[in-house]
């Protein structure tokens, strides 16, 4: 009975596979702090308020009917965007003010982001307006050309965290992949072929002359998402086609003799090669070069020289945890690395990850805050809380354009920073 005992207690401290303990963890450590709690109640609030931006602020309405026929005008938006459907023929008025309706259901926040009241310019929250009722009020004051203010904060949250969360989903993915490269791998454990070797050095050349070199002016007058999009789409397909051709090749017994690859020193000298860089400089040079600024090329540029810190800590996780007993027993037992990785050895090293990404998620609001402030990176039509910043510059007295969007950028770092907070409790519970 002793030994049974022993045996069932050794078994509960074996090392956990799956996430579930670190969402365990997690929500212990928000019951504990009352900060955390709420800021994660605030970033519910935030993606709520992202995710649903038009239909909270538009002067459009969501339904409306006219010559008794219903419409669906906010909706009907999107659907032309996606080039699912044509305009309404019937409603071609910019000003949907001015319809006679027959029945209409208007958005709480009757004006969009990019809607003008020029007879409403630079009016502070508490000063007399002109406008038609008290509906049609500017609750938290107007910008230089009349733009409604509450509803730029609105369109400012989707901004704000599309550029956080994507931006770091792609330095997450990115910063996963070369981690694990760098830590589980090493210096001897990752081998390939030698012809696998020069005919993938071989890709990377045609990729980097036929993706971006030969694509230079395409680069300069379209867009630059776009573009990107395709660059790696032709990456791909080279990089596909090479690997192929390794692959019927490294039947050859020469030519398939296998050889260490040093991964951990190439990806440490990498990674020591971009941290030497600032970001922002980065960021000058890539958006000076683009014609048509774009949010997304934000996102993506943060996310290709983000990931950095996510690939430093997965490296220094892994070469612990490569050496732990189950790792090495699951290796002697001829389990596939993919497997021992995904399994085993990923679950159990994602805790400082997830803590960077929390991090990292202020830390891109903060950037594209600043761009937007300086007006670089974002288009005209993106009303962002940088932007409603930077229009106080030009009106110093016009304190409601400092005050709202300073207050919306504080509140969403600090609670992604209490989050990551809350996370460093977790990582320290679990060690």
């Amino acid at each position: 009975m002793n030994r049974k005992k022993h045996i069932s207690k050794d078994n509960d401290v074996a090392p956990k596979t799956t996430l579930d303990g670190y969402r365990l963890g997690l929500w212990k450590a928000i019951n504990k702090r009352r900060s955390a709690k709420w800021s994660l109640r605030i970033i519910y609030l935030l993606i709520f308020i992202g995710t649903f931006s038009d239909f909270i602020a538009n002067e459009r309405p969501l339904i409306c009917k006219v010559e008794n026929k219903i419409y669906y005008p906010v909706f009907h938006e999107y659907l032309e965007k996606l080039s699912i459907a044509n305009p309404y023929k019937m409603i071609q008025k910019k000003d949907w003010n001015e319809l006679a309706y027959d029945f209409y259901i208007n958005a709480p926040i009757p004006y969009s982001s990019n809607s003008f009241d020029l007879n409403n310019v630079y009016k502070s929250p508490f000063s007399i307006q002109e406008i038609k009722s008290t509906r049609y009020r500017h609750w938290l004051g107007t910008s230089d050309l009349g733009k409604d203010v509450f509803a730029g904060l609105i369109n400012g949250t989707r901004i704000a965290l599309l550029v956080g969360i994507l931006s770091m989903l792609i330095a997450g993915i990115i910063g996963i992949f070369f981690g694990i490269l760098a830590g589980y791998f090493g210096d001897k454990l990752f081998q390939v072929s030698r012809i696998r070797i020069v005919f993938n050095i071989i890709g990377l050349i045609l990729f980097i002359i036929y993706g971006f070199l030969f694509r230079k002016l395409a680069f300069s007058q379209g867009d630059f998402t776009f573009e990107i999009i395709k660059s790696i789409a032709i990456g791909i397909f080279i990089m596909s086609f090479i690997n192929l051709l390794a692959f019927i090749l490294e039947k050859n017994r020469i030519l398939g003799k296998k050889v260490s690859v040093p991964m951990d020193l190439l990806l440490s000298r990498m990674i020591e090669i971009i941290n030497s860089i600032p970001l922002i400089l980065i960021l000058f040079a890539s958006l000076s070069v683009i014609q048509y600024p774009s949010i997304f090329n934000v996102i993506l540029i943060i996310g290709f020289f983000r990931w950095t810190g996510i690939a430093r800590y997965l490296r220094a996780e892994l070469l612990k945890i490569r050496n732990l007993e189950y790792i090495i027993s699951a290796k002697a037992m001829g389990v596939k690395h993919f497997r021992i990785i995904m399994k085993h050895a990923l679950p159990n090293a994602i805790s400082p990850i997830l803590i960077i990404i929390a991090f990292g998620i202020s830390g891109a609001i903060l950037v594209e805050a600043t761009l937007s402030f300086l007006g670089i990176g974002v288009g005209a039509d993106d009303m962002t809380w940088g932007q409603l910043l930077s229009f106080a510059r030009k009106k110093p007295d016009a304190w409601w354009l400092a005050v709202f969007p300073g207050i919306a950028i504080f509140i969403t770092v600090t609670v992604f920073n209490l989050i990551g907070d809350a996370l460093s409790d977790v990582l320290r519970f679990d060690s």
